[in-house]
């Protein structure tokens, strides 16, 4: 059974971005570009860089037979590279509502309706693509996600972080406990008048609580998303303090979880099939459409790759904002290598066309993802140098990727909106 973990869903929206902000003390001295041109540059950096994690995972060498940098490059890929795509997904969401300051009146009306749009364009995506190649697709729980964050649009960055954190704390008990108490037969009951589930291996059960991305885990790192794009990631104060937390979170949830489990539950966690393939046989804490055989409470204390626990979310979540934080401040500073890095940046602002492109591309070779034991680094960078060229030849010509131009053409009926 296959899990896909594509690139984030929405590519940062160039055509509505929030005007810039009036220049504020911390961004006085920056290079030449501006605040604008270097957010939005490391948003895409960031993204392209989760792009290439995802390859890793799919593609890459399984992390049993990996050595040295290797080992470490395929285990921060493992869980992370999703993590990243679902908090850029929220900064994404911002870009369209409003970044800085929320939309409102008219449009503001038009902007939700255009995260709706995207919403049910990426489950109907997500589920032609599971009828088409099996597996679990990440993004119709993207869609998911997108609809429940609609009602937050509107929060300012210390209510939406205030949010994230919440969530992070008490989501992953409740979806303890709500799986321990769902029983098979309720849960075939469920399925069996579930239209999704009949079209699809992902049904509305799988895409809420019990899937390989349960959004009721998973809306923590969306909301986290939707915070950081509040704040101006472009200012020294904010790139510093960001960069404080992002490391606070990552050594304080990996290091307390290392504490309380214990240093052989954790490497269990790494070591065992699920990170070696890169695709989880096994759900959040319940069985979903993976059978996986229910969870002991002590597990919870865990901080394993997709663990859904309050320290995998919280640690994955510094994690992803260290990577962020750190692609603007390169970008910001550094002319020259943001020159450099045209190429690798234009992955990222068609991270969908990039996942999609990858997913067909295993298909027609006759690779299976997700199931991957070849021990060389060679087809991952033929994959990885592949999306690079495609994206730099194909932004020389046109504004958006080919399919982040279909989902924005499929928003246009918003601007109808009165």
């Amino acid at each position: 059974m296959t899990q896909i973990q594509p690139p984030q869903a929405t590519s940062a929206p160039r055509e509505n971005p929030s005007p810039a902000p009036a220049a504020s003390p911390d961004s006085a001295g920056k290079p030449s570009g501006g605040p604008s041109m270097g957010r939005l540059v490391g948003v895409d950096l960031a993204r392209a860089l989760a792009v290439f994690g995802m390859y890793i995972v799919h593609i890459g060498p399984v992390l049993s037979s990996t050595h040295g940098v290797g080992t470490w490059v395929r285990y921060l890929a493992d869980g992370h590279s999703s993590v990243l795509f679902a908090t850029l997904a929220g900064y994404s969401l911002m870009l369209i509502a409003g970044r800085r300051e929320p939309k409102t009146g008219l449009a503001g009306r038009q902007a939700k309706v255009r995260i709706a749009i995207r919403a049910v364009v990426l489950l109907a995506l997500g589920s032609v693509l599971a009828m088409e190649y099996g597996g679990v697709i990440i993004l119709g729980f993207y869609g998911v996600y997108f609809l429940l964050a609609l009602p937050l649009l509107r929060l300012s960055a210390k209510a939406l972080a205030i949010t994230a954190a919440g969530l992070a704390l008490v989501t992953p008990q409740l979806a303890f406990v709500l799986n321990s108490r769902l029983s098979e037969s309720v849960q075939q009951t469920i399925d069996a008048h579930d239209p999704l589930k009949k079209i699809s291996e992902v049904g509305v059960l799988d895409l809420l609580l019990t899937g390989f991305y349960p959004t009721i885990t998973w809306m923590s790192f969306v909301v986290a998303g939707m915070a950081l794009a509040r704040l101006d990631l472009s200012a020294v104060s904010f790139q510093r303090r960001l960069a404080a937390l992002g490391a606070a979170l990552t050594v304080g949830a990996y290091g307390l979880s290392l504490l309380l489990a214990g240093k052989d539950a954790l490497r269990s966690m790494a070591e065992d099939g699920k990170s070696s393939a890169g695709f989880e046989k096994a759900s959040s804490f319940g069985s979903g459409s993976f059978e996986a055989p229910r969870r002991a409470a002590s597990e919870l204390l865990s901080a394993g790759p997709h663990s859904g626990t309050t320290f995998d979310i919280i640690g994955s979540v510094g994690v992803a904002i260290l990577v962020i934080v750190g692609a603007t401040v390169l970008m910001d500073r550094l002319p020259r290598l943001r020159s450099l890095a045209k190429p690798v940046i234009a992955v990222g602002t068609m991270s969908l066309t990039a996942y999609v492109g990858h997913f067909l591309a295993q298909s027609m070779l006759g690779v299976s993802a997700g199931e991957s034991t070849q021990t060389s680094w060679i087809p991952v960078l033929t994959f990885i140098l592949g999306a690079i060229v495609f994206a730099a030849v194909w932004s020389r010509f046109f504004r958006r990727g080919p399919l982040e131009t279909l989902l924005n053409t499929s928003t246009k009926p918003a601007k109808y909106v009165r």
